[in-house]
């Protein structure tokens, strides 16, 4: 959608994918966007974090890869109980590698505390803040947008 990558989903196995389809007959494969083009190839639904979760709930599957974050599946499992989650394992076979480092530091103390003292503070030059807040308004277009027909 944009050039760019993102350190967790560029970890993804395509290997341990198509062994996980193998092992997992049935089950359906939810990606963000973000994963390289062979692990998209491969998925039954690209979309957001939103879409995936909304994915999950209808889609009347019992298994699912997840190819993102793996801290979404405790979401999934709240939303649609009863349903088997499978995180996609990164290039090193563990699933440790496809947790973001930068996500865990989103904490709601660290939250408060950049809203109640203002900072950290990322001073950007223009051109670059411009340009880095196009994407951002896109997803959340995405995310605001019905989802369509079939998704």
């Amino acid at each position: 959608l944009w050039p760019g990558t993102c350190v967790v989903h560029e970890q993804f196995s395509h290997r341990a994918l198509v062994e996980l389809k193998l092992s997992h007959a049935g089950a359906r494969v939810a990606a963000h966007p973000e994963c390289p083009e062979q692990i998209l190839a491969l998925a039954d639904h690209v979309g957001s974090t939103s879409s995936i979760l909304r994915y999950v709930q209808s889609d009347p599957a019992a298994a699912f890869i997840i190819a993102t974050e793996p801290g979404i599946i405790h979401q999934m499992e709240k939303l649609a109980p009863g349903k088997t989650y499978i995180p996609l394992p990164g290039s090193s076979g563990e699933c440790a590698c496809n947790a973001c480092p930068y996500m865990r530091r989103n904490t709601l103390a660290n939250l408060h505390a950049c809203l109640r003292d203002g900072s950290p503070r990322l001073d950007l030059p223009e051109p670059l803040r411009l340009a880095a807040l196009r994407p951002l308004e896109r997803m959340l277009e995405m995310a605001a947008a019905p989802a369509p027909a079939g998704d």
